[in-house]
């Protein structure tokens, strides 16, 4: 029915010689700017924080699906692993999956201390992104920090009572080689 609504009124402008610019909604596929049926447009995968003390986990992304497991602390890192709408499946560092509403994250930058098969049990927390500069402290896998800036190398690393540079290959929370401000 719109079609030939179309054609008649473009037919008189076309006998006249002149040219018709037409704007025509577009049904069924066509999306609205600020639709986000397919998420964000940021990145993925990439990593981000828990917001919040209290974050529900669910089997899909919507409030129908129930709630796996639930969250306690802020500040944990997850990896965004894929986006629907406002939903996010998110893994944590054992690897499991599940999806959460977006604003329940942030793109606060936090890292644990990774484990290592064949360095040491203790990290060392450098003053500078240098393993010759001073020596500001030794972290056990698992520390929970802030990660401020990495340099594809190294990452300044922050958190209770520390705040030096750290090897990147030995946190979960970034990618091997990111680099960010």
């Amino acid at each position: 029915m719109f079609a030939g609504q179309l054609r008649r009124l473009i037919r008189p402008l076309v006998a006249f010689g002149a040219i018709a610019v037409v704007a025509v909604p577009m049904v069924g596929s066509a999306r609205a700017a600020n639709d986000q049926s397919e998420g964000s447009g940021l990145p993925v995968p990439r990593f981000v924080s828990l917001k919040s003390d209290h974050v529900n986990v669910r089997g899909g992304p919507n409030k129908d699906h129930d709630v796996a497991w639930v969250y306690t602390r802020p500040a944990l890192p997850v990896e965004i692993t894929a986006e629907y709408e406002n939903w996010r499946r998110i893994r944590d560092r054992d690897g499991t999956e599940g999806w959460v509403y977006h604003s329940l994250l942030s793109g606060k930058r936090t890292a644990y201390v990774a484990k290592s098969k064949t360095q040491t049990a203790f990290v060392p927390l450098y003053e500078s992104a240098d393993p010759k500069s001073p020596l500001h402290a030794t972290l056990e896998p698992g520390v929970l920090g802030n990660v401020k800036r990495c340099n594809g190398q190294w990452c300044r690393f922050t958190g209770n009572g520390f705040d030096g540079w750290i090897e990147q290959e030995r946190l979960w929370g970034v990618y091997p080689n990111e680099k960010f401000e």
